[in-house]
């Protein structure tokens, strides 16, 4: 991976006797939007300290934005939204994110064009005028959003983004987050909520201990254990033409073939078709990442990729 936007390359942290990180080493592409994830303890909020300049590492060494860990020159490219955040109840939207701006030292003449894109973005264009102590949650969880994406930062970190948000909320924060991500910023979103992640997440990266247990795309992280085929007009013939190519299940007009690499999905489809079936829908099956967080994390040690 070239010009990587995080590079850690055996990262130790240690608080006293608590040993943090253990030795972390992950990288992460520019442009990308990728789910960090990991019980609690597994180091998570260690990392994205050290990535901001919060902590120091106590060993190994790292790059953020192709700078070293800690530089403020990097750390003025960055967008936070912290988990836990407040902001003062009698302060209009605007006057919040105003603040901010002067605080990341965005240029004056820049500074009303970059508030008023950050509410833009965020949905609050209409909502720029009233006092946060009107807010609900979700609208809160916009404003600290805005916060984060003031003056178009190179690299967002959020911190659980859509908790306690219904799920028209969570819909409208995916938008965001991708908006960003299609932008060319790099998103890390860190997050106990899998099937958020698996929605929004071009790549993940599982901690557990202090390390990386797992990384990778989804759908490599996440191993399916065969498809799903919903076919019409075959009748037995489609249950004979599955059972070749492995452990075959009928469920109406669906047919689910287990133990399938997706290598063989387009052979199987092919097939259905020759002998005159109608193919109406594809579909992984047996795959989750909240499944595969939780196998990883029930593995040994030593039987961890």
């Amino acid at each position: 991976m070239s010009n990587p936007a995080i590079e850690l390359d055996g990262v130790v942290k240690r608080y006293g006797r608590t040993t943090a990180l253990a030795g972390l080493s992950l990288a992460v592409g520019r442009g990308e939007l990728v789910g960090l994830l990991g019980p609690n303890g597994a180091g998570k909020t260690t990392t994205i300290k050290l990535i901001l300049g919060l902590a120091r590492p106590t060993g190994g060494s790292g790059r953020v934005l192709g700078a070293p860990l800690g530089d403020r020159g990097a750390r003025s490219r960055i967008g936070y939204l912290p988990e836990l955040f407040r902001y003062q109840p009698w302060l209009h939207a605007r006057e919040v994110l105003a603040l901010h701006a002067e605080l990341a030292r965005i240029p004056v003449a820049s500074r009303r064009r970059a508030v008023d894109e950050a509410l833009d973005r965020v949905g609050l264009t209409e909502r720029a005028d009233d006092r946060v102590s009107g807010f609900s949650k979700g609208m809160q969880q916009r404003l600290g959003l805005g916060v984060a994406l003031l003056g178009d930062p190179e690299l967002i970190l959020l911190d659980e983004p859509t908790s306690a948000l219904d799920p028209l909320g969570r819909t409208d924060v995916r938008a965001i987050v991708r908006a960003a991500r299609d932008r060319g910023a790099t998103v890390i979103l860190n997050s106990h909520l899998l099937t958020e992640v698996e929605r929004v997440c071009d790549r993940v990266v599982i901690l557990h201990q202090g390390r990386t247990i797992a990384a990778g795309p989804l759908d490599e992280v996440v191993a399916a254990d065969g498809v799903r085929v919903r076919v019409t007009g075959l009748d037995d013939t489609g249950r004979a033409i599955a059972a070749a190519f492995g452990p075959a299940e009928v469920d109406g007009e669906w047919l689910t073939v287990r133990a399938l690499s997706p290598g063989r999905i387009p052979d199987l489809v092919a097939a259905f078709v020759a002998a005159g079936g109608r193919v109406h829908g594809v579909e992984p099956s047996g795959g989750s990442l909240e499944a595969r967080f939780i196998e990883l994390l029930a593995e040994p040690s030593s039987d961890r990729p």
